[in-house]
């Protein structure tokens, strides 16, 4: 039997108790978003204000999925060429990095550039989670004297901005079109015979993914207003410089292709992947791909240059990742492979580069670059 929706349902935890309380200011019905926001981000309660490890090579450290930084220090080391390039055409001296996880990239990257003889004058690091900041601290105290770290954007700044896998993590609305009825997905929460749980809730809207999708069989899938009110943000905010997002996702004609009826939503704990992210809220991450021709369109509206866009494969090779990996151990050779093998990360993830100012020709897409294909 269904109960109204109320914090006596007997929600497990603090977060919980929460989003019931949020749930049940809304009428009952809280869009996936919101949800989303509050598992992820909730100040203390969130998944990534948690102390436990989110990012690691293997299980067995505690994390839950490994970041290309994590897999090899070429990456950060390669990365490092294209933004030296970015600096000097831009001619600034800051670094943003946006959601900097375990500080592993900023390490890889502030090492390399000062191999190069690149100055940076300052690396800002634009993190919410608290505990982050503590290990991002440590990791990088020997460059502390170019660090700092900020909970929003200033109004204005400049520089060159850096956001691996930061696109992903933002929340994203659920579509669901069932029986030729568009509706949005929502959470609410049901108090049942074994136990009180969030379940899902559509509600009949107005809102559509941007291209038509073919047919008529029920479709669920994913917009993403944060992701380009993040980017529109940038535009607006960003005085001169250059943005370097790297993530995985497709461009809008895969991302809303009529067979992708699943939609791109999933979790992540301990290296496994699960499909619901209304269970064990808290203790995992929530993630969907990313749609491209969405971000380069908002990017485009809010005054930004597409200076490129391909895959992560394409990128780093562009930028000399096998020349580096010729000086790696076996070992060393095999995990930084993985960055461009096309079944690792090398296709599904994706770079997408922006400028303000004057564009330029950006080393990482010389070869095999799809901005004709967004």
């Amino acid at each position: 039997m269904n109960k109204p929706d109320s914090v006596a349902s007997a929600p497990q935890n603090s977060l919980q108790t929460q989003i019931v309380q949020a749930i049940a200011a809304a009428g009952g019905w809280l869009p996936f978003d919101r949800f989303m926001a509050l598992a992820l981000y909730a100040p203390g309660l969130g998944y990534y204000a948690g102390a436990a490890p989110k990012f690691g090579l293997l299980p067995d450290s505690g994390s839950d999925f490994v970041t290309a930084p994590e897999l090899s220090p070429a990456f950060g080391q390669t990365l490092a060429v294209q933004v030296a390039e970015a600096l000097d055409q831009t001619g600034t001296q800051e670094l943003w990095e946006f959601g900097a996880g375990s500080g592993a990239l900023a390490l890889q990257l502030l090492d390399a550039l000062d191999a190069l003889g690149v100055r940076v004058q300052h690396y800002h690091i634009v993190e919410l989670s608290a505990s982050l900041r503590v290990r991002q601290q440590a990791l990088l105290a020997r460059h502390a004297h170019k660090l700092q770290w900020h909970d929003t954007l200033p109004e204005r700044f400049e520089g060159v901005v850096l956001g691996n896998e930061v696109l992903d993590a933002m929340p994203v609305k659920l579509l669901q079109r069932s029986g030729g009825v568009w509706h949005e997905r929502g959470v609410g929460w049901e108090w049942g015979s074994a136990a009180a749980r969030f379940v899902w809730r559509d509600r009949p809207t107005d809102l559509r993914p941007p291209l038509e999708i073919a047919g008529t069989h029920d479709y669920l899938t994913e917009i993403h207003p944060q992701a380009e009110a993040f980017v529109r943000t940038l535009g607006e905010r960003l005085a001169r410089g250059a943005v370097l997002l790297l993530d995985y996702g497709f461009g809008e004609s895969e991302y809303y292709h009529p067979q992708r009826h699943m939609g791109t939503l999933v979790c992540h704990r301990a290296h496994q992947v699960d499909a619901d992210p209304l269970a064990d809220v808290g203790s995992k991450d929530i993630t969907a791909h990313v749609n491209f021709t969405g971000i380069a369109l908002a990017a485009q509206e809010a005054g930004f240059a597409v200076l490129g866009y391909t895959t992560q494969a394409h990128f780093l090779i562009n930028c000399g990742l096998v020349s580096k990996m010729e000086q790696l151990t076996q070992a060393g050779r095999a995990q930084a492979a993985k960055l461009i093998m096309e079944h690792e990360m090398g296709e599904l993830f994706k770079v997408l580069a922006l400028a303000k100012g004057a564009p330029w020709d950006a080393l990482g897409f010389a070869r095999g670059d799809r901005t004709h294909r967004l």
